[in-house]
């Protein structure tokens, strides 16, 4: 390919045979395997400086420099495993990563307090979405699939928003006078397909890395695969070498329980689709997260 010629000039690489994926090339030679994708942020290099000084080098070795069009590392051979298995390792490694990461830095309430009525918004415009949903379907002389099915369960969806409205107050008094947040490096695009598993472990695409609290590569982690997985066993086995503080767990919770909203379809079998797995998401976060409420009312 042309377009990498200078590349395997300037790495003296010979290549004998290409892959082509979606985003990525894999380039075998005599001897080895190289994996080259187009760079979707100009220097991760800060980044990797930063996890190598923590000791933490869970990622393929990087040959280009910031210079580069095209980054280019050292391929790893994936092993054949039990997906539930892959995801219990993955988890692991991330815990690794947020303690090795973790850092406070000073807040001001004002920060805490933007979190607080974002979220607050986020309920309040969804609770009047789903009412007026209802209200237009019970209006109906004749209510479609899809309205059928959104009134006969909309007692969960406003449950769970009632539940997020109740927590966010108690998670508002936790923080509001706290002067100092936990903050640790985010993978932030966790995935399966993200995480390769070999004699060691490795995390990949880290274009979106960043700076913040810990839950988010929880959130989406769970977003991304919470109706593939039991995640009861991935969230102990995190807390086991990372235990999230009270407020974080509380945030955590609260934005998992937060209902996705129900985008309009031309398809009536689509969105009786959408509003099952909305409800079903919605069903699964109540059973992963009420031990923990029953736990505090004993």
């Amino acid at each position: 390919m042309r377009k990498f010629n200078d590349l395997f000039k300037k790495y003296s690489i010979v290549p004998t045979r290409y892959e082509f994926f979606k985003n990525v090339t894999i380039v075998d030679t005599k001897d080895k395997k190289y994996v080259i994708k187009e760079k979707k942020r100009e220097d991760k290099t800060p980044i990797f400086n930063y996890l190598n000084s923590r000791s933490f080098d869970y990622y393929p070795k990087i040959l280009s420099d910031n210079m580069d069009e095209f980054e280019i590392m050292e391929y790893i051979e994936q092993v054949d495993m039990p997906l539930e298995q892959k995801m219990l390792d993955m988890i692991d490694l991330v815990a690794l990563l947020h303690s090795k990461t973790t850092h406070y830095q000073e807040i001001d309430e004002e920060d805490y307090k933007e979190i607080y009525e974002d979220i607050n918004n986020n309920i309040a415009y969804l609770y009047s979405y789903y009412t007026d949903l209802v209200a237009i379907a019970e209006n109906s002389i004749y209510m479609s699939p899809s309205q059928y099915m959104l009134a006969l369960n909309i007692s969960k969806i406003l449950g769970a928003l009632n539940f997020c409205k109740d927590e966010i107050d108690i998670w508002y008094k936790l923080v509001k006078e706290k002067t100092k947040q936990r903050l640790v490096v985010l993978h932030n695009n966790l995935d399966l397909s993200h995480f390769i598993k070999n004699k060691g472990s490795y995390l990949i695409s880290w274009d979106k890395a960043k700076i913040d609290i810990p839950i988010f590569d929880l959130y989406k982690l769970y977003r991304r695969h919470s109706l593939d997985y039991d995640f009861s066993e991935i969230f102990k086995r995190y807390e086991h070498s990372y235990p999230l503080l009270e407020e974080e767990k509380k945030l955590f919770f609260i934005l998992i329980s937060l209902p996705d909203k129900l985008e309009y379809s031309m398809s009536e079998y689509q969105m009786c689709c959408d509003i099952s797995e909305i409800i079903e998401s919605l069903v699964r976060t109540e059973k992963f997260i009420s031990p923990y409420y029953s736990k505090n009312t004993k």
